[in-house]
C-alpha cells in the first residue's frame, strides 16, 4: 500500500508493489503492476486550476490507461479555461467584463458554466448566503493581504462588499443566460469548480473508456468511482489539524470527499490568523483554526458544502448537511491549548 498527501487529505492507494514503474515528476507519471489479463493500477498527475490533479485508475491496458488519463486531464483543462478567475479570457471573466461598468442585457453562457452557477445559487439559498460565488472583489483584497500581511483597507473592503450578494446574479434556465445586477461584480468559483472538474474527469473515464475503478483528486477534493479490484472501498485519511489527533480513515466508493480549512492556507495579521475561507457577509477570513470535511454523492456538492459549513455556526452547518441527501460532515475546531473540539453529523461514518 502507498499513500500520498492531497491538501489536507491523505489517500491510501493500494497495490503499488515491486515492479512499479514511476516516470519523472515533471511528466504525468504512472504506477503499474501489470499481470496478464488482470487489471493493473495506473497513476497520473497534471497541474490544473492552480493545483495538482491526480488520477488513479485500474485497467488491463497501459496504452488505454494513458489515453484515458490524457483525455480526462484535457477535460479539466477545458473547464479551467471556462471557470478560471486568473485567466482574463476565461468564459467566467468575459462574463464579468460584460457587466464591468454598467448592467446590460443578459449574457448567454455555456452548459458547464451555467450548471455550476446554478448549483452555486442553490447552495447559496439553502445556506442563507454562507456560500456565495460573488465574493470575487473581496477575495482579490485578501489575496493582496496574504502577500503584504496587512489587513485590507476599510474603504476598499466596504466598496468590495457592496458588490457581493448571490441575489445579484440572475439566471435564466430556459435561455441559459446570466445577468449581474451590480456593475463591477466579480465571480469566484474557487469553492466549487475543482469538485465539478473531478466529477467530470471521472465521468469521462467511465463513459468514454469504460474505466469504472478510478479516483480523481484535486488537492483536498476527491471523487471516487468503483473501488480497486478485490477491495470494497478506497481508503482516504483525513489529516489531523491538532498534534494530539490521529488521521481519520474513510472508506469510500462512488462518492466524494472534500476537506477545507486553514491548515496551509492562511495569513497572520497582528497576531490573528485569517483563513483563506471568507465569510461572504463580513468580507473577512474566518479566524480560529478549523478543518471541515464533507462526504457527498459527488464532488461538486462536497467541495461547495465544505465552504458553507465552515462559515455557518456548527448547529446550522449540521442542519444543512442533514437536509442534503447522502451528505455527512466532520468538523474540528481548535480551542485553547490546541484542544480539538469535534462535531460530526449523524451520517458521518464511525471509526
Amino acid at each position: 500500500m502507498s499513500e500520498f498527501v492531497v491538501g489536507a487529505v491523505l489517500i491510501h492507494l493500494m497495490f503499488a508493489g515491486p515492479g512499479s514503474e514511476i516516470n519523472p515528476p515533471s511528466a504525468p507519471h504512472l504506477v503499474a503492476n501489470v499481470w496478464q489479463g488482470e487489471p493493473a493500477r495506473f497513476e497520473f498527475e497534471s497541474k490544473h486550476m492552480g493545483t495538482t490533479f491526480r488520477i488513479v485508475l485500474y485497467t488491463t491496458d497501459k496504452a488505454v490507461a494513458k489515453k484515458a488519463a490524457d483525455a480526462a486531464f484535457a477535460r479539466v483543462a477545458q473547464l479551467d479555461a471556462v471557470m478560471s478567475d486568473y485567466k482574463k479570457d476565461s468564459e467566467l471573466m468575459l462574463l464579468c467584463k460584460a457587466f464591468a461598468t454598467d448592467v446590460g442585457d443578459p449574457v448567454a453562457v455555456g452548459d458547464d458554466l451555467f450548471f455550476v452557477l446554478q448549483k452555486a445559487d442553490e447552495l447559496s439559498k439553502k445556506s442563507d448566503g454562507a456560500f456565495d460565488v460573488t465574493v470575487g472583489p473581496v477575495v482579490q483584497l485578501w489575496r493582496l493581504a496574504r502577500r503584504t500581511q496587512q489587513f485590507p483597507d476599510a474603504k476598499e473592503l466596504a466598496a468590495a462588499r457592496a458588490k457581493v450578494g448571490y441575489q445579484k446574479v440572475k439566471l435564466d434556465p430556459t435561455k441559459k443566460t446570466v445577468r449581474l445586477t451590480t456593475p463591477g461584480m466579480q465571480l469566484d468559483l474557487g469553492g466549487i469548480a475543482k469538485g465539478y472538474a473531478a466529477d467530470e474527469a471521472l465521468k469521462l473515464l467511465r463513459e468514454k473508456f469504460g474505466i469504472t475503478q478510478a479516483l480523481v483528486a484535486a488537492y483536498g477534493d476527491i471523487t471516487c468511482g468503483d473501488p480497486p479490484p478485490g477491495e470494497q472501498a478506497w481508503k482516504v485519511d483525513i489529516a489531523p489539524i491538532a498534534k494530539s489527533q490521529k488521521p481519520r480513515t474513510l472508506k469510500l466508493a462512488n462518492a466524494a470527499v472534500s476537506t477545507s480549512g486553514d491548515l496551509e492556507q492562511f495569513v497572520e495579521i497582528a497576531g490573528v490568523s485569517y483563513s483563506h475561507v471568507l465569510d461572504p457577509k463580513t468580507g473577512v477570513g474566518l479566524t480560529g483554526r478549523r478543518s471541515v470535511t464533507v462526504i457527498a454523492p459527488n464532488g461538486i456538492t462536497a467541495d461547495s458544502m465544505t465552504k458553507a459549513v465552515s462559515v455557518l455556526p456548527p448547529e446550522q452547518g449540521l442542519k444543512l448537511i442533514d437536509a442534503t441527501p447522502g451528505a455527512a460532515t466532520y468538523i474540528v475546531v481548535l480551542g485553547q491549548n490546541d484542544k480539538p473540539n469535534v462535531t460530526a453529523s449523524k451520517r458521518f461514518p464511525n471509526e
